[in-house]
């Protein structure tokens, strides 16, 4: 597991940051981003596992198309990490397995 996060945010905008819950655990990240790039800046690294074998997975397209950033946000379900603005306050969890739609 890597010790730095892999990913850093450039922007000015990028230094108002914002405290989140991830699986229980507090994190503060980069606000004005996508909820996928605050995490990834914040050193997440795994977002969910697959249904059929568990393997792990983390964003790819950051564009709504792959939906491998998958996240339980504010307890909604299949909620696609990238599509999503990061907001203070916000209580996330990764989605193991399948998940059915509300």
């Amino acid at each position: 597991m890597p010790t730095e996060p892999l990913f850093r945010p450039i922007s000015a905008a990028a230094d108002a940051s914002v405290d989140v819950e991830f699986n229980g655990r507090p994190l503060t990240v980069p606000g004005q981003a996508s909820l996928a790039a605050a995490l990834l800046a914040a050193g997440v690294v795994r977002f969910r596992s697959t249904p059929v074998s568990g393997a792990p997975r983390a964003p790819y397209c950051m564009m709504g198309v792959c939906f491998e950033c998958l996240l339980e946000i504010d307890g909604v379900a299949n909620a696609q990490a990238c599509l999503v603005q990061v907001e203070a306050g916000m209580k996330i969890r990764s989605q193991e397995g399948a998940r059915h739609a509300a």
